[in-house]
């Protein structure tokens, strides 16, 4: 059964707008957002985990008494999309509002309503101002470990194999520590204390942000506020659908297909189908297999992220969100699909379908919007999980991390370098030193990979070639996706390269891996990551001579590279 999914939780209201001051709500605008930021701070201060203080790998927002996205603080995309609904389901998995009180933390990690697999737990705080729920602030991180069949999975059969359900829990009423439930994540996690190191952070992240919107509201007043905060709804609502407007409306239509569901080999095929009516926007993913056996199942809360992070990325100016720039979008679904998947179904992978399906809309949109889209990038957050016991006493140990890809080029420029997926772009990169400082391993390469961003009028940009040399005996899990799909040019533009995983083992055996789980690495093992490149815009013939020079001089191409797809720009005796 096709479910059109409202995307936001609650409708703005204009006449409460129009009298709100402009610069107040500039004012109140910035405070909320730097707000966020202070909330973001103070988890990155405290965290335990580098996959939190050094990765990123989570996303805070401020959400108002009716479950509207207020602010952000520019964090972990593909989480950002779905906090409103882990707010949602947090409230009502205690009683509803009625039965919060200050003081109250709720834990929520379900992934049928955080969109996401159990060990992305979201941290959600009433916000009470004289005695009444205003807002509430919410934290959403990923856990090392969280009780699952492995650390992490690509092989899971159903989700109560993916880790311990939090199902909207008060982990403290009113002020007050519940010790049962501290004592249930201990107990549940095979790194409890790294995991409850993260869980303080988290605590002490939404209360701070809590204390600084209760400022804010406190400062100006409920009433004058509730007018800003209409307003803003206003501005982002108009900003999103000015953008649509310009646009033909249509029916446009992208396919393509997924490698595998991490179980059965079986690739899987999908396609998206954008409508464009007047100032709204109908992101139709119908056209989608049955939920699948393995764990790519995408929950709706981040089938809904998707669908909001392509727009935004086409029409949100650069702005920070708020719910407003969303009410032009509407999402349509199949109840039992891959993009709305129904309970017991395995969905520890949902990323895979999700960040495919942000790059699959905003290629539909391309003949819509000549010269304003680019070309597919490596497509993948080319996650890595390693874990196992230290060999110097045995203590368990583990960390993971998303890993860069080239970007697309565009109509107008070379792709990037080496840089997050869209899902992912508010994360960081790792740095080496930390990674040998924490882990028993050694990075022996990391490097742009040369000759590997897709040939074009504009060149995709570079993927990343890293080595890694295990020092002790541990295991890895790859959720490597896109290994098997290049990545398209546009416009002419030839295709990058996919993303690649390689061990390389001590006797000089090698193997190659896209999604597996608890790999065994044996000391002296070289795990080999290749990630993917952006495609190229354009025809190669028509590269400028001079960004070929360039791109010779800075080892981004080789001379071999060069002569096969810009033989034009090469002197005669180079030929």
């Amino acid at each position: 059964m096709n479910a059109i999914v409202r995307t936001t939780f609650a409708e703005p209201h204009p006449g409460l707008a129009e009298g709100a001051d402009p610069i107040t709500t500039e004012i109140v605008r910035q405070g909320l957002n730097a707000a966020a930021d202070h909330m973001k701070r103070s988890l990155i201060r405290t965290a335990f985990s580098p996959i939190i203080y050094e990765a990123l790998d989570f996303a805070v927002a401020f959400y108002d008494a009716d479950l509207c996205m207020l602010a952000q603080a520019p964090t972990l995309p593909a989480f950002m999309g779905t906090l409103g609904f882990c707010v949602r389901e947090a409230v009502e998995g205690v009683g509803g509002p009625a039965a919060l009180a200050p003081g109250d933390v709720i834990l929520y990690n379900d992934p049928y309503g955080t969109g996401s697999h159990p060990q992305d737990a979201a941290m959600v705080v009433p916000i009470f101002v004289e005695g009444r729920l205003v807002a509430y602030s919410a934290i959403k991180a990923h856990w090392l470990d969280i009780g699952g069949k492995d650390p992490y999975c690509t092989d899971t059969l159903d989700v109560y194999q993916e880790g311990t359900i939090f199902p909207g829990v008060k982990l403290y009423d009113a002020g007050r520590l519940v010790t049962d439930v501290y004592r249930m994540i201990l107990a549940n996690s095979r790194m409890a204390d790294m995991v409850i190191g993260d869980i303080n952070a988290m605590v002490a992240g939404a209360r701070a942000g809590a204390e600084a919107l209760a400022a804010i509201v406190e400062r100006y007043g409920a009433e004058v506020f509730g007018r800003c905060v209409a307003r803003m709804y206003a501005h982002g609502e108009a900003l999103v659908r000015s953008w649509f407007e310009k646009l033909p409306d249509g029916v446009y239509t992208a396919s393509s297909v997924i490698d595998s569901d991490g179980v059965s080999g079986v690739p899987v095929p999908f396609g998206v189908r954008v409508t464009v009516e007047g100032s709204g926007i109908v992101v139709d993913l119908t056209d989608c297999p049955d939920q699948t056996p393995g764990p790519i199942n995408c929950p709706l809360p981040s089938t809904v992220a998707a669908c909001r992070l392509a727009i935004a990325f086409l029409a949100g100016a650069g702005e920070q969100p708020n719910e407003g720039h969303f009410l032009p979008l509407e999402v349509i679904t199949r109840e039992g699909s891959l993009f709305h998947p129904v309970r017991p179904a395995p969905c520890f992978m949902y990323g895979i379908p999700s960040d495919h399906a942000i790059e699959l809309i905003i290629r539909a949109l391309a003949p819509a919007v000549p010269g304003s889209v680019p070309a597919a990038s490596g497509g993948d957050i080319n996650a890595l999980v390693w874990w196992g016991n230290r060999e110097d006493g045995g203590a368990p140990w583990a960390d993971g991390a998303p890993h860069p890809v080239g970007q697309g080029a565009s109509p107008s420029a070379d792709g990037a370098s080496a840089l997050m997926y869209i899902s992912e772009s508010a994360t960081r990169f790792t740095p080496a030193e930390v990674w040998e400082a924490r882990n028993p391993w050694r990075v022996e390469r990391l490097a742009l990979a040369e000759d590997s961003g897709g040939p074009g009028r504009y060149r995709g940009g570079l993927g990343l070639d890293l080595s890694f040399r295990c020092l002790e005996d541990q295991y890895l899990t790859s959720a490597l996706a896109r290994t098997a799909l290049a990545p398209w040019g546009l416009s002419g533009g030839l295709p990058g390269r996919p993303n690649r995983l390689t061990v390389e083992y001590p006797d000089g055996t090698t193997e190659e891996h896209s999604l597996r789980t608890r790999i065994p690495l044996p000391k002296g093992t070289i795990v080999h990551l290749r990630t993917g490149s952006g495609g190229g815009y354009g025809d190669p013939s028509e590269r400028d001579p001079r960004a070929v020079a360039d791109d010779l001089r800075e080892g981004y191409i080789t001379e071999d590279h060069a002569r096969r797809h810009y033989p034009h720009a090469l002197p005669a005796r180079s030929r």
